[in-house]
């Protein structure tokens, strides 16, 4: 059993950045990948960014490209992430995601979530 906890969302305004973490806890191991996906109240979960162990393949989803980064950090057990330049389009509750997926960007391919912390960008 692996338990995921997410923190750091909060209100922001347009433009602001924000850092999110994703703490992991129970039994971990090595080789798995952890991954963001966000959803918006009426809207499908949406794939954000996921990050392998040794942090050597790293995916974005488009809509956050060069403005979300990813990273780890194995001996804490957490993931980052990094947001700049955000958008109202960005409010959303954003989940953490462990697992060995095949596919890093599905999120039917991910063992264990978090509950999740909300992102709002409003001015």
């Amino acid at each position: 059993q692996v338990r995921l906890e997410e923190s750091g969302g909060g209100l922001v305004q347009p433009g602001d950045s924000l850092t999110i973490t994703c703490a992991a806890s129970g039994r971990t191991m090595s080789g798995n990948v952890m991954g963001w996906f966000r959803q918006a109240p009426g809207k499908e979960r949406e794939f954000v960014a996921a990050i392998n162990y040794s942090s050597s393949k790293i995916f974005y989803g488009d809509s956050v490209k060069g403005r979300f980064t990813i990273s780890r950090d194995n001996a804490q057990n957490t993931m980052y992430l990094s947001m700049t330049s955000l958008s109202p389009a960005d409010t959303a509750t954003y989940m953490c995601g462990y697992g060995f997926p095949a596919s890093a960007s599905l999120s039917s391919n991910y063992m264990y979530w978090g509950q999740g912390t909300q992102v709002t960008v409003s001015s």
